[in-house]
C-alpha cells in the first residue's frame, strides 16, 4: 500500500510541476512588474519634490521680501506690536526657505548620477572637523578619527552624509564642558562605520522616528536644523546598498552606525565596539 501511495504520490507531482513551473513564472512577472511600477513612482515623487520645492521659494522670497522692506521703510509708522509680528513673519519665512532648501537637497541626494571610485573616509572625516574647529575654535571638543578608513562609493555623496553626522555630533554636544566625537568602525559581526559623541543622545523609543524627513527628537529652540540631514543619511546610504541605525540614551550620547561596501584588501583590524 505504502508504495502505491508513493508511486501515484510522485506521478502527481510530475504532473503538477508543469503548472508550480507557469505559476511561479508568472509570479516573477508580475513582481518585475510591480518593481518597475514602484521604480517610476519613485521617480515622479522625486521629480515632482524636486519641482514643488523649487517653485515655492519664488513667492516665499516675495513675501520676505516685502515684509522686510516694510521694517525698513516703515517701522516707525508701526507699533511695537506690529513690529513684533513682521519680524515672526520675516523668521518663519527664513525658516521655510531653510526646509525648502533640506528638500531640494534630499531630491538631488536621490536623482544624482552615482560615480563610484575608492572613498578614504578617513580622509574627508579630518576635512570635515578641520571646518568645525574653524568655525569654532573656542570650542573644548575632542575628535577623534580612526586613519584609513575606506570604501567604494560616491566620494561627494558620501561626504554629504558624513558631514551631517559629524555636524549633528558637534551640535548637540554643545554646552558640554568637554565634547568627544569619534568616528571609527568595527569588523564584527559585519564591517561597520560609526559616528558616537557623548552628547544629550535621545530616547531609544523614538527611535523610528529618527531617519524621516522633518523628524526632531529636540525643539528648534534648543537646537537649529530643520530635520532633514538625517534623511539625507540614510538616502545615501541606502543608495550606496548599506544601512543606518542608531544607539543611544537620553543624557548619554548617541551612536550612530552605517554599513558600506568594503574595498578589497582592507585591513582586518578595526577598534571593537561594545554596541555591534
Amino acid at each position: 500500500m505504502a508504495a502505491k501511495v508513493t508511486h501515484r504520490e510522485r506521478r502527481e507531482s510530475l504532473q503538477a510541476a508543469p503548472e508550480l513551473g507557469r505559476l511561479n513564472a508568472e509570479s516573477e512577472r508580475r513582481l518585475a512588474e510591480r518593481t518597475a511600477q514602484l521604480a517610476g513612482i519613485s521617480q515622479e515623487l522625486e521629480a515632482l519634490s524636486h519641482s514643488v520645492a523649487h517653485d515655492l521659494r519664488a513667492p516665499l522670497r516675495s513675501i520676505l521680501g516685502f515684509s522686510e522692506l516694510l521694517l525698513e521703510r516703515h517701522a516707525s509708522q508701526l507699533e511695537p506690536s506690529g513690529q513684533a509680528l513682521l519680524n515672526r513673519v520675516c523668521q518663519s519665512c527664513q525658516q521655510m526657505d531653510s526646509m525648502i532648501q533640506d528638500l531640494l537637497r534630499l531630491s538631488c541626494v536621490g536623482r544624482s548620477e552615482m560615480r563610484p571610485q575608492s572613498v578614504n573616509l578617513s580622509a574627508l572625516a579630518e576635512s570635515i572637523a578641520a571646518d568645525l574647529r574653524q568655525a569654532e575654535p573656542e570650542r573644548p571638543a575632542e575628535v577623534l578619527i580612526a586613519p584609513n578608513l575606506c570604501t567604494e562609493g560616491d566620494e561627494s555623496l558620501l561626504r554629504a552624509a558624513l558631514d551631517n553626522l559629524l555636524r549633528n555630533a558637534w551640535k548637540f554636544t554643545r554646552g558640554k564642558p568637554r565634547a568627544s566625537i569619534q568616528f571609527g568602525a568595527v569588523a564584527d559581526p559585519q564591517f561597520t562605520f560609526f559616528v558616537r559623541d557623548n552628547g544629550i543622545g535621545f530616547d531609544m523609543a523614538h527611535a523610528g522616528r529618527l531617519f524621516g524627513v522633518f523628524q526632531r527628537l529636540h525643539s528648534a529652540s534648543e537646537f537649529s536644523g530643520s530635520g532633514v540631514g538625517l534623511a539625507i543619511v540614510r538616502r545615501i546610504i541606502h543608495r550606496h546598498g548599506g544601512l543606518t541605525w542608531a544607539v543611544a540614551a537620553a543624557g548619554q550620547g548617541a551612536t550612530f552606525f552605517f554599513t558600506l561596501p568594503r574595498p578589497s584588501g582592507s585591513p582586518d583590524e578595526t577598534t571593537q565596539d561594545p554596541h555591534c
